[in-house]
């Protein structure tokens, strides 16, 4: 599985400015909703299971990342988007450092295989600390994807 498999380009956020974790993951899920991808009637019930996923414990999974996710009816198929925050925001991290770094996955409940495997495809590629510093200084949208697209096709190392 690739990142662009699934990540939706559309909803490519390269500067938030969240207020903190939640304000962060509501604009994520509003990135998604207002490319389409989720639905508007569902949006502060997607926050509110991602939020309630983050009760569990923190996807903020050091390194600057953080991977919020949930399961949820209102979508039919698995879907991502990428924030960066280039202030860092605190995450409560498992290292406490703040996070630069977000990609909010949402798949629907019934798909576990999916979200599994792509939660291991965005892990796989956030631990290459090189991919990691070149997201962390992407300004665009379109740094994001080109940057996804290496990362998909092995060429960063």
């Amino acid at each position: 599985m690739n990142l662009l498999d699934f990540v939706c380009t559309d909803a490519i956020v390269p500067d938030l400015k969240p207020a903190g974790k939640e304000d962060a993951i509501a604009q994520l899920v509003a990135s998604l909703k207002n490319s389409g991808k989720l639905p508007g009637d569902e949006e502060s019930a997607i926050v509110a299971a991602v939020l309630k996923r983050e009760e569990l414990g923190s996807t903020g999974i050091g390194n600057g990342v953080a991977v919020p996710h949930t399961k949820h009816p209102a979508v039919d198929r698995l879907t991502a988007t990428v924030g960066l925050v280039h202030e860092g925001i605190d995450f409560a991290s498992l290292d406490g450092e703040p996070v630069y770094i977000m990609i909010l996955l949402v798949s629907p409940p019934e798909n576990t295989r999916d979200h599994l495997r792509a939660l291991e495809t965005v892990s796989r590629h956030l631990k290459n600390d090189t991919f990691c510093n070149f997201l962390k200084q992407a300004q665009t949208a379109e740094e994001v994807v080109e940057l996804l697209r290496e990362a998909d096709e092995g060429r960063i190392s």
